[in-house]
């Protein structure tokens, strides 16, 4: 049996969390695809957290996070925060649950169509800087100057709220041997951690990075927060150059490997998933099916998930990918 990480993912902690994410939304469906299964060569079972109602695994930790920020800071009258898409539609859908306002800052040339979807969600966009790393820095300046609450892409309420799937998993599918998720700032890699070790269990957690983005695979092995000049991916929910430190404490102890994909990889992980399943899986969503077709000689015969963690992806891309070519970052 796995010792807890974190004293603050007790089991107990983690079903709370997980209790009011279900009010708020009800579980997705783990399935096992036969010809997704043959394709691969194992026993495959695909979370599908582009099933929720944001079409993403976020929308979980900005229930419980909200939760959390109306429980500490009573006052607070908004939020602000910095994302690529997901994050920003999860934090503005429960800010506006709350009757609380959500400024979201995304960089400039952001998803079309997420961006919308932030707007419809009730959030006043702003479009600052060339990439994450830098609308996160804007985000700071705004709550400053504006006294609103920011939310940082990495915090144990997120944790919690996003380990909510992770139980699901777990207690819907047995003896899982190895399970790929992808990293961005971490929190859906921390909460897979998180929910593993609460359960007793000993699967093997695999992060997945983006060749173009893999500063956290350079720390995961250096133990240091690494950053990198830039990260030119099309996955953009993987898109991010600086390491959360935090995060980083957590999937170093706890995963077993992190490993780096091309964009070339992803876009026919995103087109294996279209061919077999017939679902829509955005960048980051595909990635973990392209760390496992990377592996699938290691994982032959044995029983895998991958979390499909979203599906918001823009509809040229999509057009782009399933024509069989690889979008520009």
């Amino acid at each position: 049996m796995n010792e807890s990480l974190n004293p603050g993912f007790t089991l107990n902690a983690l079903e709370a969390a997980a209790a009011l994410v279900h009010d708020a939304m009800p579980a997705t469906p783990q399935y096992a695809w036969p010809t997704l299964a043959d394709a691969v060569s194992a026993d495959v079972w695909v979370k599908h957290e582009n099933h929720t109602p944001t079409g993403a695994f976020k929308v979980r930790g900005g229930i419980t996070f909200m939760h959390w920020l109306r429980q500490t800071h009573p006052a607070c009258r908004g939020v602000v925060t910095a994302t690529r898409g997901n994050h920003g539609q999860s934090q503005a859908r429960a800010a506006a649950a709350c009757g609380l306002s959500a400024t979201i800052v995304v960089p400039r040339g952001n998803a079309r169509e997420k961006n919308a979807a932030m707007r419809a969600f009730g959030a006043t966009l702003v479009e600052h800087g060339d990439d994450f790393d830098e609308a996160r820095q804007e985000a700071a300046g705004i709550a400053a100057k504006e006294d609103l609450f920011l939310v940082p892409p990495f915090h144990p309420a997120l944790v919690t709220g996003v380990a909510s799937y992770a139980l699901e998993l777990f207690r819907a599918v047995d003896h899982i041997d190895t399970l790929y998720v992808p990293i961005g700032c971490g929190s859906g890699i921390c909460g897979v951690i998180a929910a593993r070790d609460a359960l007793g269990l000993d699967t093997e957690i695999v992060g997945v990075v983006s060749d173009a983005a893999p500063a956290a695979g350079r720390a995961f092995h250096s133990g240091k927060a690494e950053s990198t000049d830039s990260a030119h991916t099309f996955a953009d929910g993987m898109a991010v150059r600086t390491v959360v430190p935090e995060a980083l404490a957590i999937y170093r102890r706890g995963a077993s490997r992190i490993i780096e994909v091309s964009d070339d990889n992803v876009a026919e992980a995103m087109r294996m998933y279209f061919r077999h399943t017939h679902n829509v899986a955005e960048g980051a969503g595909a990635a973990p099916l392209a760390g496992l077709m990377q592996e699938q000689e290691r994982q032959r015969g044995r029983r895998v998930a991958v979390i499909l963690c979203g599906g918001n992806v823009d509809t040229d891309i999509f057009r782009t990918v399933l024509s069989g070519s690889t979008p520009s970052p």
